[in-house]
């Protein structure tokens, strides 16, 4: 695997990390009961930043670890994840 194709991945992993861990013990302002002029009742009440990062970069980096070690040590190619090839072809009924 090339440095650039580990680094996208370790990019396009961070980021779903992050979408997916997000709400996980998100308290809104709505819940708190303490809603400031000017926002959304479901904005965040307290909202730590640094933490969720180090949070997600935590479990991105495992993450990427394994998938790094799968994708180096075997043959496991695009071609073999490919399942439109067992599709029959446009306007063919099965």
């Amino acid at each position: 695997m090339a440095v650039t194709s580990a680094l996208v991945l370790l990019a396009v992993t961070w980021f779903m990390v992050m979408f997916v861990t997000l709400p996980f013990g998100l308290r809104t302002q709505g819940d708190e009961k303490k809603r400031l002029k000017g926002t959304h009742a479901g904005a965040p009440a307290n909202f730590q930043l640094k933490r969720t990062v180090k949070k997600v970069t935590l479990i991105a980096l495992v993450i990427w670890v394994v998938e790094v070690t799968a994708i180096s040590t075997t043959d496991l190619t695009w071609h073999d994840l490919d399942w439109t090839e067992s599709l029959p072809p446009v306007g063919e009924k099965r």
